[in-house]
């Protein structure tokens, strides 16, 4: 049995840094958003029904889906939302739990943005790692990275957890308010943390 953390935090907090380190420092990785835009991609699993559901207009010229016309659709019609999350949803924990059965490292960090929202994940962990940071610097993170509106970011953390609904249910916090050194050195001593739970025979 492989010790599983599941990492999550809202838009622009920083999951995808701090899963890079931790994969540099050996752990496995899974992560969700990765697995959709594999599932979205030309000829992904999710296309067929996607068109089927929605029409040729959030397919782009090269078949992938269109991330663009999906989202606006997507945030401004809830039962859109909630029919393209059927489609999705099932088959990403599909292939996480596929990619989880084939995990050699000591311990696993699975990236799932709404890990705490869906629940769907929760039986297949063993610690819940939040990142965190102040809202306003999610906000400017998220624009600038994603080239989104600042509408359009509140309109993502929307559909989150509440900054300290997400707090109260973590097991482990990363606060990435500041440099990508402080990121790491937090990220370094959870490391060394999780090795050891790792060890233990009934973690």
């Amino acid at each position: 049995m492989t010790l599983i953390i599941g990492l999550t935090g809202g838009i622009g907090s920083g999951k995808t840094k701090a899963a890079d380190i931790f994969k540099q420092l050996g752990a496995g990785i899974i992560d969700a958003d990765q697995i959709a835009h594999e599932l979205t991609h030309p000829d992904g699993k999710a296309i067929d029904p996607i068109r089927k559901m929605f029409g040729d207009g959030v397919i782009g010229e090269d078949g992938s889906m269109n991330r663009v016309a999906m989202r606006k659709l997507a945030f401004s019609d809830t039962t859109a939302r909630h029919k393209l999350e059927s489609i999705l949803h099932p088959l990403i924990y599909q292939e996480t739990q596929r990619q989880l059965s084939r995990i050699q490292s000591e311990y696993a960090v699975l990236v799932v943005p709404l890990l705490l929202e869906t629940g769907n994940y929760l039986q297949l962990i063993n610690r819940i790692l939040v990142i965190d940071c102040p809202e306003s610097l999610q906000i400017s993170r998220a624009m600038q990275r994603s080239k989104l509106s600042e509408q359009a970011v509140r309109d993502v953390m929307a559909i989150q957890c509440a900054r300290d609904e997400r707090l109260a249910q973590a097991n482990d916090v990363i606060v990435n308010d500041s440099s990508e050194e402080h990121l790491q050195q937090q990220v370094q001593k959870l490391h060394q943390i999780y090795l050891d739970f790792a060890r233990k025979p009934d973690f």
